[in-house]
């Protein structure tokens, strides 16, 4: 049985309704568009006494994140959100909560980085984070951002993880975008995550140091140790989704969803709230005759590339959604999910076409999935770009330079 009271609401209010349910000791906030109705939600239930938590007001993005880890550091559960230029500024703390062991958790709203100032959402702020040790997880609609939240604390807490962990959802697409959404009862999360119990913490009892200066001689180890970590982690988020399904009847969660690929010759693979559009289409495009499925990756880091593999080992060609670039080689999932099919048996290995499409929150539509699904099929007859290009879908002729002579 489905559980929970379904209420129409705001995505930010849905979000800050599954933190309140957490039950942090310590919230920081600095606004910035599109993350502040959260946090201003989230400053209204302290003040009303709805929440017990310490709500620190930061001056900026860098001192957010780091009153957080210092929150984290004495061994007390903490949250945090920030987008765009905000999550940039927090680069360098969140790279110490990973090295630290440190298991905040934190919502990237979605949205362009600045050149050209925006306010739309494309995915190169929180993959900027890919390599530092930070869990992501992508959500589609609002019903997984309640959902994931409460996910996210049992993952980033569990013992074997103790990561800081990042909930992507896409910025006014669906934090501000009003919807239904099954809100579950404070006792009922209650019984799924328990208070956090920390391994490692500051007191006066045991004196530590997080963060301390290495050298040459065990830094190797360190990275190692970390990998493995983050590697583990595929399993605890997982076994989340399993506890949260059992618990809760809902099946949001997990590494990867699929939807038609089992028998599909070309399947679409992307994260965010685009898969919505995604999943119409592969319907539209079935009734029209076309085998098209898609596979939606949930969990970006840890990197599911085995079940990204089988999931996609029957297509013959597999067309990537990108809304992040690296600029001068490719889309950045598309590099990723190369890697992943790389090791496949080169028998069994499907072309791997990158597209990059949603920047700037440019709407993905059934057409724009059509020239997608057409690019992945002209990959099949040998029409393939440089290894360095990516397929730029629905670019308008009219806002490009003409070349000139020579």
């Amino acid at each position: 049985m489905t559980r929970g009271t379904v209420s129409v609401m705001e995505g930010s209010m849905a979000v800050a309704k599954a933190v309140k349910a957490c039950r942090p000791a310590v919230i920081s906030a600095y606004p910035i568009t599109p993350q502040t109705h959260i946090i201003e939600m989230l400053a209204q239930m302290v003040a009303q006494g709805e929440l017990e938590a310490e709500y620190v007001r930061a001056d900026s993005e860098f001192s957010a994140a780091s009153v957080v880890a210092g929150a984290s550091a004495t061994g007390v559960r903490t949250y945090t959100a920030s987008a765009s230029q905000g999550l940039l500024l927090m680069t360098e703390v969140l790279y110490y909560l990973a090295g630290a062991r440190l298991p905040v958790v934190l919502t990237g709203t979605n949205r362009q980085v600045s050149v050209p100032l925006g306010l739309q959402p494309d995915h190169r702020d929180t993959m900027s984070f890919r390599d530092s040790g930070v869990i992501q997880l992508y959500v589609e609609n609002v019903q997984e951002a309640y959902d994931t939240h409460l996910q996210a604390f049992k993952i980033a807490e569990d013992h074997g993880v103790l990561l800081p962990t990042m909930v992507c959802m896409d910025g006014f697409v669906l934090t501000h975008v009003v919807e239904p959404v099954r809100i579950l009862d404070q006792v009922d999360v209650d019984g799924y995550l328990p208070p956090y119990e920390p391994v490692h913490y500051l007191t006066p009892e045991r004196p530590s140091v997080f963060g301390s200066y290495t050298d040459d001689a065990n830094t190797l180890e360190f990275y190692y140790l970390l990998q493995q970590a983050v590697l583990g982690a595929k399993a605890k988020v997982e076994l989340a989704a399993r506890d949260f399904r059992a618990a809760f009847g809902r099946s949001h969660g997990g590494l990867i969803d699929s939807y038609g690929a089992e028998d599909a010759e070309v399947v679409v693979i992307a994260m965010g709230s685009t898969v919505g559009t995604l999943r119409e289409a592969v319907d539209v495009l079935r009734r029209e005759g076309a085998k098209v499925g898609l596979i939606k990756v949930r969990c970006f880091r840890p990197f599911p590339a085995e079940e990204v593999r089988q999931a996609a080992s029957g297509a013959d060609a597999v067309a990537v959604v990108d809304r992040a670039m690296s600029f001068g080689f490719q889309g950045v999932l598309a590099t990723d999910v190369k890697a992943a099919l790389y090791d496949a048996p080169a028998a069994n290995r499907p072309v791997v076409m990158g597209t990059m499409a949603g920047f700037g929150g440019r709407e993905v539509t059934i057409d724009t999935v059509r020239e997608i699904v057409k690019v992945a099929r002209q990959a099949l007859d040998g029409h393939l770009p440089a290894p360095d290009d990516s397929n730029f879908i629905g670019l308008k002729p009219e806002l490009l330079p003409v070349a000139g002579p020579g």
